[in-house]
């Protein structure tokens, strides 16, 4: 019988454990799919902001170029007019080809000079509120692919002119968003729907529109509209790990429960919140510093510092798998403050008699609800080897700041102690130019995105060089990031930018890596070798021996 009432309450302790622990599980399901949906909602929105952005600018470029020709009275097909359609070509970046249009809208000649072949209009539609610009879909001889021709309307029975534009280039040079995931659709319409230029995988799976989230952008200067469309498994194969970490943490739950009822010592484990805490504990967030180089001299500038999870079995977790919680919990502040003493610790003695090296922190948005980041500074290295100007804080632009006025006030008391202000992701978060202007900040960060599109898209090299000329301006410092060619930094040094930091450089170091990295680069003059002073400080940069 006892036999038996065992064998029962067993079967009830599992049953049990199985019950309470799917209610966590549905909880942590449904927050998930709140969460996909918020970030899925947030990128169709950016990437439409940036599309239309783009679009507005080639056209705004385009319009100006076939104003500024026709104020010359550009209007026919003699050399001296062909040869001033070339040049007004060469000079805006999106046209392909200028010509010269009769009133039916007929191509009479253009500044290529080759034989014009079937131009047909597919579509004509307004591009300005006025009607005096249109933008139209053509069709050139038997080439699949359409062009769009941005055409003034001309004064009576006189010629107009146009230019003609890839469909291509109305579009991002990559459409992909924050997180790595692929844009479903993207397409450049007039506001009555009329297709203009499209890209990404248009290929949609259904008519469901619960599978896929969409935003629309539309022109406050021109008849043009950004649609977006990216779909829900895109998003969720993102955020995947969140599902495992669900998974796992309510199977251990259940265990615990079951362990629990059963008068068995165990432990529960799996909480991904309780498991950062007891990473922040055993000192598991470690700093990895990625250097920054100046690159008109070779010397060091000092280092970006970026967080690592090392984990007790050795391997080695990156911020984009466990940040998200640490943010979302309010953990951040207290790992950033870790971060930091273990900084000063590692490469205090090896920046104490360096003064020009800076080290920077990336901050989330939560730091400056309030002075808490002002007082942890101070109590972090107010006593420590390296000065409050040596140290720079990276403000990102993929999260939003919510309130202006107390970040404003958070900075300037930062900047009080000496403390740097940088601008992180610079031209592709929510703030546009807004930050730089608002924040008075003291170095801005060229994104990786406009790096990479050097030498393939002249817009990057024009958006670069404007914003050289406005940190000149606004007397900040300029560094580029992502930098992973030799192309790259001649391109970079020949237009201005004297810092940068990438893969070409090196890529992020653990401590010891960095300071043997500082040896090598700015050892300390031989002259204080000698001294008590000198020889503590090359003890103190020494990497330990476990290291």
């Amino acid at each position: 019988m006892r036999f038996f009432l065992r064998r029962k309450s067993k079967l009830i302790a599992v049953l049990i454990g199985i019950a309470l622990a799917g209610v966590p599980m549905g909880a942590f399901t449904l927050w998930v799919d709140w969460f996909i949906g918020q970030q899925g909602r947030e990128e169709v929105q950016e990437v439409a902001a940036r599309s239309l952005a783009l679009a507005d600018r080639r056209a705004a470029r385009v319009i100006q170029a076939l104003a500024d020709l026709a104020r010359r009275g550009i209007d026919g097909c003699g050399a001296d007019q062909i040869e001033a359609l070339r040049r007004g070509n060469f000079a805006t970046t999106p046209i392909k080809e200028i010509s010269v249009i009769d009133p039916n809208g007929n191509t009479i000649c253009t500044d290529l000079g080759v034989p014009l072949g079937l131009r047909q209009i597919v579509s004509s539609h307004p591009l300005t509120a006025d009607g005096r610009v249109l933008i139209e879909v053509m069709r050139l001889g038997d080439r699949r692919e359409s062009m769009i021709r941005v055409r003034r309307t001309g004064a009576g029975d006189g010629n107009a002119l146009a230019a003609l534009v890839p469909t291509e280039l109305f579009l991002p040079l990559t459409a992909g968003t924050a997180d790595g995931s692929g844009v479903k659709a993207l397409a450049i319409t007039t506001r009555d729907g009329a297709l203009l230029s499209e890209g990404g995988d248009t290929q949609q799976d259904g008519p469901n529109d619960k599978d896929r989230f969409a935003a629309t952008a539309k022109s406050d200067r021109y008849n043009l509209v950004a649609t977006v469309s990216l779909s829900r498994e895109q998003v969720a194969e993102a955020y995947a790990h969140l599902h495992t970490i669900g998974t796992v943490a309510s199977g251990v739950l259940a265990l615990g429960i079951i362990a629990f009822a059963l008068i068995l010592p165990a432990r529960r484990r799996g909480d991904p919140v309780a498991e950062l805490e007891r990473a922040l504990r055993a000192g598991e967030f470690v700093p990895y510093f990625h250097p920054v180089v100046d690159i008109t001299t070779g010397r060091l500038r000092g280092a970006e510092v970026l967080m690592r999870w090392r984990k007790p079995d050795g391997s080695v977790a990156l911020p984009g798998t466990f940040v998200h919680l640490l943010e979302s919990s309010g953990l951040i502040l207290d790992v950033t403050c870790a971060l930091m003493r273990r900084v000063r610790d590692e490469v205090g003695a090896a920046y104490g008699p360096r003064p020009k090296l800076k080290v920077g922190f990336n901050l989330a948005a939560s730091h400056f609800a309030d002075e808490s980041i002002v007082r942890d500074i101070r109590d972090v290295f107010e006593d420590s080897p390296i000065r409050f100007n040596q140290i720079v804080l990276e403000v990102t632009e993929r999260q939003p700041l919510v309130n202006l006025t107390e970040t404003r006030r958070v900075i300037a008391a930062l900047q009080g102690l000496g403390v740097g202000i940088s601008i992180d992701d610079v031209g592709t978060g929510h703030s546009g130019l807004s930050y730089m202007l608002k924040l008075g900040v003291d170095v801005i960060k060229i994104d990786k995105m406009f790096i990479d599109a050097i030498g393939a898209d002249r817009n990057s090299a024009t958006i670069i060089e404007t914003l050289i000329e406005l940190a000149r301006n606004l007397r900040m410092d300029i560094i580029a990031e992502g930098v992973e060619t030799f192309e790259q930094i001649i391109f970079l040094r020949e237009i201005g930018v004297r810092a940068a930091q990438g893969y070409v450089f090196a890529p992020p170091l653990p401590a010891s890596s960095y300071l043997q990295l500082i040896e090598a680069i700015d050892p300390l003059p031989k002259a204080s070798l000698n001294s008590a002073s000198g020889r503590a400080a090359i003890e103190g940069a020494r990497p330990p021996a476990a290291a």
